[in-house]
C-alpha cells in the first residue's frame, strides 16, 4: 500500500467513525447518513485509492472533469454513485443525466426544463435536489428561501420532477447551524426528506440538524492536487 493510499484509508475510517458518533449523539441511525466523497480537482491516483477503500458515492463539480475520472469506472462498477454538486449549464444537461445519478444543484425553471427533456431523451430518471442559497449571497447559486416553495410546486406540476432533497452551502464565517435549521424547516413543509448539507468543517453539526448526505473533500483526500 502506498503512503497516499494508507493516508486515505485512515482518513476515511476516521470520518466514518465521526459520522457514527454524531448520528448517535443526535439519536439518529448512522446508516441514514450517506458520505459523499468530494473528488473534484483530485488526482486520479487519490480517486483510485478512495474507490479501493470501498467508498461508492462521490461528488464532482464539473461535467467534463467528471467524465474524465468516472466514465470508465462507472462502466466497470455499476454500484458507483455520482453526485453533481456544482452549477450546471443547461447545454450540459444531457451529458449530466447520462453520467450522474444525482443532480444537487437544480435552482431555476430553465434548468428544470432542460433536465426533464434530457431524462426523457436518455431514457434515464435521476434524482434531483434543489439548491437553496440560505444566506442569500449574490455571488452564490441557488434559490432564496422564499422562492423554494413555489419552485418545488412547479417542479411537481409543470416538469414532472419530484425533488428528492434540498442542498445548501452556508456562508463562510457564519454559524452554519442556523442555515441547516432553515433548510430542514423548508424541507419539512414541502414533504422532502433528504438534506445534503455539511462539509469537512461542519458535517457533525449538519448531522445534528438532520443531514442525510454530507459532502466531505479535504478531510478525506487532503489538499487538492
Amino acid at each position: 500500500m502506498t503512503q497516499t493510499s494508507s493516508k486515505i484509508v485512515t482518513a476515511r475510517q476516521e470520518i466514518l467513525e465521526r459520522i457514527v458518533a454524531a448520528a448517535r449523539g443526535a439519536g439518529r441511525a448512522p446508516e441514514a447518513i450517506t458520505l459523499i466523497a468530494v473528488s473534484k480537482q483530485q488526482s486520479d491516483d487519490r480517486i483510485a485509492a478512495m474507490v479501493a477503500t470501498g467508498q461508492l458515492v462521490f461528488g464532482e463539480n464539473r461535467v467534463q472533469e467528471a467524465q474524465a475520472h468516472w466514465q470508465d469506472r462507472k462502466n466497470q462498477m455499476p454500484d458507483l454513485k455520482l453526485h453533481l454538486i456544482g452549477p450546471l449549464q443547461t447545454n450540459k444537461a444531457l451529458d449530466a443525466v447520462k453520467l450522474f445519478d444525482v443532480i444537487e444543484t437544480l435552482d431555476r425553471p430553465k434548468l428544470a426544463a432542460a433536465l426533464a427533456k434530457a431524462m426523457d431523451k436518455a431514457g434515464r430518471q435521476i434524482d434531483c435536489f434543489v439548491q437553496v442559497n440560505t444566506g442569500e449571497e449574490p455571488q452564490k447559486a441557488g434559490l432564496s428561501p422564499q422562492e423554494v416553495d413555489g419552485f418545488v410546486a412547479d417542479l411537481r406540476q409543470t416538469y414532472d420532477i419530484e425533488p428528492k432533497g434540498l442542498m445548501c452551502i452556508p456562508p463562510v464565517g457564519e454559524e452554519p447551524a442556523m442555515h441547516f435549521a432553515l433548510l430542514r424547516k423548508i424541507a419539512q413543509r414541502n414533504g422532502i426528506t433528504n438534506l445534503s448539507m455539511g462539509m469537512s468543517h461542519d458535517f457533525e453539526t449538519a448531522i445534528a440538524f438532520g443531514a442525510t448526505h454530507v459532502r466531505v473533500g479535504t478531510a478525506l483526500f487532503g489538499p487538492r492536487g
